[in-house]
């Protein structure tokens, strides 16, 4: 059974890292590495936190044998004095015994296990992910151009480390009453690491607190959310507007420098690789004003280095990578929109039967047939789904309290203050291991939660942005696989903390469970373990309550950073702008399904029924146009420019593989290796 639960487990976080990956990444157009570094930081980290409640219900089994080992007899010279003990003395049937929980894990399996999940995920945060970053962003044309840009740019990067870990080893070594073993200098550097990632622990932890719960709330009130989405659409605009003209000026660049190195010039291969990574329309429009058969001259023109190439591709990639990014967000933003001002529509409707303004094409399916009917649909996002989420709400809100509580009080042994030991030490004493592990599982999952929910909604500029529907670039995939990695460890060190299972910080003579046993005792650093671990975590209290009062909001929106801020005027003029963009689109919406509608009904009206006399004509039109290539062009043309325009699709992979590419690449693209850009 044990080994079935931690197989289970293992299966089921492999497939949630999967589908987050899939859900920010794009499996057919990013490189192989990159997905693979990403998908094996987020999936550690993930089974870091599924397995620990195992680790700790172990744990308290092995501390149970413990407690009731039979103490060995003594030899008395009396037998009377033996025989007035033996009644004062418990005997094993009076001692309630060790149940050994369901998922009991063996021992020696446990250690290496965690030996091999930390030292993988430190490998990947510190070296292989900082790699992989530069060789993703670098815009060299081939493999060991981007090995040498990767190690050049972080050479900085790994320098600092070196010197500060060299310096620390060179005072260890002249101390005088230093002596440390290997042991010893490995738990020095596992504990720097870990309050490196304790720090941005307790930022990112006292934000999501505080704004998860929040965010339920504002879900739940259906106007404030409206003008949010006003807000974000304006802002969103914006951004939208400059990716176009950034990409536009990138685009002529590569026009002029495609026209100045002609088809035989030794840079051509480059061109032909920066030209692949524009989109389709630029690259017919360039094809069409090129002259392959014009030779170069050197005498004559200046060509650009290999280098400002480099460059230029690196720009392109960037550009292009935006652009893509802004246009599914806008499409996402609007259908939001569009949803919530239905839903603000039809909560007065006496029908009880939700409208929408833009009906779907599409047939409904069977759930929406039988299960999730109009009426089904009104209930749900008009009186239900509001109530949902301020009970929601609620639950978290007062989860939060009591995280902020035990953060504070986690020190205190006796009295136990700490809310979350309290509810293990009673489930301890019935040995109830089954309310062990939920307990743990549904804390720790908090946790994480708080944390990394946060990192997914940080966005430094454009240089970090997680952006859901396959839009996130390599670089910020696995800059989150760098913070996971980072985080996961003092996180689980902190929950251990939370709930007295760590005697570095409890100070109790207890079993240690196997993943502090791999962490080392930080009692080597005793200023760490006696301080910052126990008084630093209080600052929670202090960026809870910045965060409820939205002070850093606040302080961005002064700086010129938009924010939305509800009593701002420049909030309320972008609001404004936001619901004109939303109704301009609407309004283009509408001819188009009025465009359509009114075809439809032309083409019912006054549809002619097939002849025979029509398809022999039609028969000979196209044998005449299989004799005439020329002729079926043309009228494939004119046909083309009275259909429809398509919808914008998300990925657009189909259009992509199914138009051809133009005549002025030299070279045809080629399956992309595992090294290769795509």
């Amino acid at each position: 059974m044990s080994a079935l639960a931690l197989a289970l487990e293992i299966v089921v976080v492999f497939f949630l890292a999967l589908f987050l990956l899939h859900r920010y990444g794009d499996f057919r157009k990013q490189q192989r590495m990159v997905l693979f570094g990403t998908l094996l930081a987020w999936y550690l980290c993930f089974l870091i936190v599924f397995i620990l409640p195992l680790d700790v219900s172990t744990t308290i089994y092995k501390q149970c044998k413990i407690d009731h080992e039979e103490p060995a007899p003594s030899l008395s010279p009396s037998a009377n004095h033996t025989d007035a003990n033996t009644s004062a003395t418990p005997t094993k049937s009076a001692v309630k015994p060790c149940y050994k929980p369901w998922s009991y894990i063996p021992d020696g399996i446990m250690p290496v296990f965690w030996r091999v999940v930390y030292w993988t995920s430190q490998c990947l945060t510190w070296l292989l992910l900082p790699f992989m970053q530069s060789y993703a962003r670098s815009g060299g044309f081939s493999i060991t151009g981007k090995i040498k840009t990767a190690l050049i740019e972080n050479a900085i990067y790994y320098g600092t480390y070196l010197l500060i870990f060299g310096s620390l080893l060179i005072y260890v070594a002249v101390h005088p009453e230093w002596h440390l073993s290997w042991y010893e200098l490995q738990s020095i550097g596992i504990t720097a690491a870990n309050t490196w990632g304790l720090f941005l622990l307790v930022l990112l932890l006292g934000y999501g607190l505080v704004e998860i719960p929040r965010s339920y709330w504002n879900s739940s009130r259906h106007g404030h959310l409206l003008i949010k989405t006003y807000f974000k659409a304006s802002k969103l605009m914006t951004e939208k507007a400059d990716a176009e003209e950034n990409l536009e000026d990138i685009m002529e660049e590569v026009r002029k420098v495609s026209e100045s190195i002609k088809y035989n010039h030794p840079l051509r291969k480059y061109i032909d690789t920066v030209l692949r990574k524009c989109p389709l329309d630029y690259q017919e429009k360039m094809g069409r004003n090129m002259d392959d058969y014009e030779d170069f001259d050197d005498k004559q023109n200046t060509y650009p280095s290999e280098k400002s190439l480099v460059k230029l591709h690196k720009q392109v990639i960037y550009a292009v990578q935006r652009h893509n990014r802004t246009q599914v967000q806008w499409q996402i933003l609007l259908q939001q929109a569009l949803h919530l001002e239905d839903v603000a529509k039809n909560e007065s409707s006496s029908a009880h039967q939700f409208l929408h303004s833009f009906p779907s094409s599409e047939p409904p399916s069977w759930v929406g047939r039988y299960l999730y009917t109009p009426t089904a649909e009104w209930y749900w996002e008009c009186l239900l789904k509001c109530w949902f989420y301020r009970c929601l709400s609620v639950v978290l809100s007062v989860f939060s309290v009591c995280v902020v509580w035990s953060e504070c009080t986690f020190f205190s042994t006796r009295p136990v203050l700490s809310l979350f030991a309290v509810l293990i030490q009673l489930a301890e004493r019935d040995y109830n291991y089954l309310y062990i592990q939920v307990a743990c599982f549904l804390t720790i999952s908090f946790l994480c939660t708080c944390v990394y929910s946060t990192v997914f909604r940080i966005r430094v500029f454009n240089y970090y942005y997680l952006a859901p529907h396959h839009q996130t670039d390599a670089y910020s995939l696995q800059f989150s696989g760098m913070l996971f990695c980072r985080l996961t460890p003092p996180l689980c060190l902190n929950f251990l903390g939370l709930i007295h299972m760590d005697s570095a910080i409890s100070h109790q003579q207890k079993e240690q469970t196997a993943y502090t046993s791999i962490m080392g005792s930080m009692r080597v650093l005793s200023f760490i373990a006696n301080g910052f671990y126990i008084y630093y975590p209080m600052l929670i209290v202090i960026l809870c309550i910045a965060t409820y009062f939205s002070l850093g909001t606040r302080c961005l929106n002064l700086l010129g950073f938009q924010q939305f801020v509800g009593d701002s005027e420049m909030t309320s003029d972008l609001i404004d702008e936001g619901r004109e963009l939303i109704r301009r689109e609407k309004r283009k919406r509408q001819r188009i399904e009025d465009g359509e509608n009114r075809r439809r009904e032309w083409k019912e009206r006054y549809g002619q029924r097939e002849d025979p006399s029509v398809r022999s004509h039609e028969m000979k039109e196209t044998s005449y146009s299989d004799r005439n290539p020329q002729a079926s062009h043309s009228q494939r043309d004119n046909m083309e420019l009275l259909q429809d325009a398509e919808p914008l699709d998300y990925n657009a992979d189909t259009v992509e593989e199914s138009r051809p590419a133009g005549r002025y690449l030299s070279m045809s693209s080629s399956r992309s290796r595992i090294f290769d850009d795509v």
